[in-house]
């Protein structure tokens, strides 16, 4: 009777002839976030589900954290695989399980098995009836419920046996990987990590572009922001972050354009430095944590006239969120009480006392002639210069 776990997948069982190609990246991933755990594992593929069989005593809490950070997976059981020997030994391990798992008993259940292996002696039907009478003599306190019960235990009678009685929620998504790349403009605030780990569910692998503006912003600031790219690490594995010296570049703004078009200027000359990355990492698309109407830039003329900047796509995976929905997921993740510290970023710095809420892309580009003396050669030194750190392990 070995300790496992049980996962099994959604969407990708839809894949159809691709499905194959979805599974090994899925196992890969699983695999992966299993090397953080003490412990050895075998993880194997079979029939629509993944198992994880512990070949040592592990820590079950420890591996369902790492387990719940792998795109893809719907739910995660803590089973337990074991040989077929016969009905009564079955039934002896079921109440053993059950003992541990469930303190308060006082609930009602249902046995749900199914089988693949059809030379099993027992119907599913039988096998329920008869498991569920062993359960009712082991535990009085426990009853039957058919249709609404507290707990379902789950049997599955395959080439082996495996069981369990619990099973928890996993990210859901698809494994990072299957559907390309994109750069995400990388802020110290709430709503940038969250967008991160939006596109990341969808099968997106993420790299990032930070701007930072010394001496304006600090060098907390800067990490920060490395610390967030960490915290997202562990469902996106480990994140190329380019540090971008913006300074220079803002400060050119501000001298040379109007004050209530600064910040807009300045977002598409960030489109246009995070697009170069993109192109050098390989990525299809920028992502934003922009949300409609959240603050000036964010109105649908800003955005129109941010995403001209840009010949890439632009992906704002929190466009229709309410400000408490992108909160909420940041608590979740884990991104959240590092995106609160109080270190400003290059944006906040330099906002406008009163911003153009409705811009027009002409006029905009007009703004922007004024640079053409030193913005390209700017441009240039603020790519030559940046810093390129790897956040978080493998």
């Amino acid at each position: 009777m070995n300790q496992a776990f049980l996962l099994k997948y959604g969407e990708i069982a839809l894949k159809g002839k691709n499905r194959r190609i979805f599974e090994d990246v899925l196992l890969k991933k699983v695999k992966e976030a299993l090397k953080r755990v003490d412990g050895s594992f075998s993880a194997t593929k079979t029939r629509g589900r993944i198992f994880v069989e512990a070949l040592e005593p592990v820590d079950e809490k420890e591996v369902m954290e790492a387990l719940q950070t792998v795109f893809g997976l719907v739910w995660i059981a803590p089973a337990i695989l074991t040989e077929d020997n016969g009905f009564d030994a079955l039934a002896a391990q079921v109440i053993e399980f059950i003992e541990k798992s469930i303190p308060d008993r006082h609930i009602t259940f249902k046995v749900d098995s199914r089988r693949t292996r059809k030379n099993y002696p027992l119907t599913s039907m039988e096998l329920n009836a008869a498991l569920g009478e062993k359960i009712l003599e082991a535990f009085p306190e426990m009853t039957v419920d058919v249709h609404d019960p507290d707990i379902y235990v789950s049997v599955e009678i395959r080439e082996n046996i495996n069981f369990y009685v619990r099973q928890y929620p996993g990210p859901g998504g698809m494994p990072i990987g299957t559907n390309g790349s994109a750069q995400l403009l990388l802020s110290g605030g709430i709503d940038s990590p969250v967008a991160g780990y939006m596109v990341a569910k969808r099968g997106v692998e993420v790299h990032a572009t930070y701007f930072h503006a010394p001496p304006y912003t600090s060098e907390r600031a800067k990490q920060k922001v490395v610390e967030l790219a960490s915290i997202l690490s562990k469902y996106l594995g480990p994140v190329t972050l380019h540090v971008v010296n913006f300074t220079d570049i803002q400060m050119y703004i501000y001298e040379q354009c109007p004050h209530d078009e600064l910040t807009i200027i300045m977002r598409r000359y960030m489109m246009k430095i995070a697009e170069h990355f993109a192109r050098e990492d390989g990525d299809m698309g920028l992502v934003t944590g922009e949300s409609i109407g959240q603050v000036a830039s964010q109105t649908m003329q800003s955005l129109l006239c941010t995403d001209a900047a840009t010949s890439l796509p632009v992906y704002r995976p929190l466009i229709g969120f309410d400000k408490q929905d992108i909160i909420d997921l940041a608590l979740k993740i884990g991104t959240y009480d590092t995106s609160i510290l109080p270190y400003e970023d290059c944006c906040t710095i330099f906002v406008a006392k009163h911003p153009v809420t409705k811009p027009r892309l002409e006029r905009i580009q007009r703004s922007e002639q004024k640079l053409a003396e030193k913005i390209d050669e700017l441009y240039e030194k603020a790519i030559e210069t940046a810093e390129t750190i790897i956040a978080g392990n493998k």
